[in-house]
């Protein structure tokens, strides 16, 4: 296929929302293949189809907050979240985002796309230190609209900050098994620490 264009077509609905196309997409992206999207109704589903993210799950959040505080509140948000997280960002916030995300979580896949379906469309991917790198290489890259994607946290390093997306399931469990058996059923299917576990289901009964 060496100097063609291929085009992804799906009957149901956008491409890679409602088939496995996002297998077809990280594939390109790994080998260097450009992978672009035809202007749909919102640069929220052009950005998750070129980020070369799992788009099985999304939250979508808006814009990024303004103040500092809330945004590095937002940093650790969407670095917990259990679903890949799409935003809007403007590109003065941009490098503090990455910088704290950094901080944050410095092994999370990221994905900042730069004015979607327009003459300068590009997709910066990586960790945030890779994309601030990249993106500082020219002032020119700062320039224009943005959409940011953040891969999903893994269910093994997920911590219990998050507790909204487990109290509906934990309450069904402690229903039927005591707090050591929801322990150790929680942690053979998570991997995630007991004593975290532990503390957690503590704090649940409050």
């Amino acid at each position: 296929m060496k100097n063609k264009n291929c085009v992804l077509i799906s009957d149901a609905g956008s491409p890679l929302i409602s088939d496995p196309g996002y297998n077809l997409v990280k594939h390109c992206i790994k080998k260097n293949i450009k992978v672009t999207s035809i202007p749909g109704p919102s640069s929220i589903i052009s950005s998750l189809q070129l980020s070369g993210l799992p788009l099985s799950e999304f939250v979508f959040f808006g814009f990024v907050p303004k103040s500092k505080k809330k945004l590095q509140e937002f940093v650790k948000k969407v670095s917990q979240e259990a679903r890949t997280s799409v935003f809007f960002i403007s590109n003065h916030k941009l490098v503090d985002f990455l910088e704290y995300l950094e901080k944050t979580a410095p092994e999370k896949s990221t994905s900042i796309c730069k004015e979607l379906t327009k003459l300068n469309e590009f997709v910066f991917r990586g960790t945030a230190r890779e994309v601030k790198f990249d993106i500082l290489k020219n002032k020119e890259n700062l320039k224009g609209e943005f959409v940011g994607v953040i891969d999903k946290q893994s269910i093994k390093n997920q911590d219990f900050d998050n507790i909204d997306l487990y109290k509906k399931e934990l309450k069904k469990l402690a229903r039927k098994f005591s707090l050591t058996d929801i322990v150790e059923i929680v942690h053979k299917f998570t991997k995630i620490n007991k004593n975290k576990i532990y503390k957690w289901l503590l704090n649940l009964k409050k």
